[in-house]
């Protein structure tokens, strides 16, 4: 994949991410601030204070989390964004983390 559509398809990926977190957290209750910030990351702030990121790495073509539980790099693999670790999916590690994080369980739909 060459820079450009990588940067489409991350924008895609990021706003969709904002959409369903925002509906994600309201269902589940739990305050959670997301902000999209320039340069394509997205910022999750808990009540707690503590924070996931998530953002593009343009020359690693990957997309990077950084939360509590540690840091994940997702590669796109057949229409999905998998772990370069263990192969999860991004929106199955995001739920996880997500609730790990807002301390209630939280359901991610695209």
């Amino acid at each position: 994949m060459d820079e450009a559509t990588f940067l489409l398809e991350t924008e895609k990926l990021l706003l969709q991410l904002e959409a369903a977190i925002e509906t994600a957290v309201e269902v589940a209750g739990v305050d959670v601030d997301v902000d999209m910030q320039a340069g394509g990351i997205l910022q999750l702030v808990f009540e707690n204070d503590s924070q996931i990121i998530i953002n593009r790495h343009a020359v690693a073509r990957q997309v990077w989390v950084a939360a509590r539980a540690g840091g994940f790099h997702f590669r796109p693999e057949d229409g999905l964004w998998l772990d370069s670790r263990d192969g999860r999916e991004l929106w199955v590690t995001l739920a996880e983390l997500i609730s790990q994080q807002a301390g209630v369980p939280v359901t991610l739909t695209r």
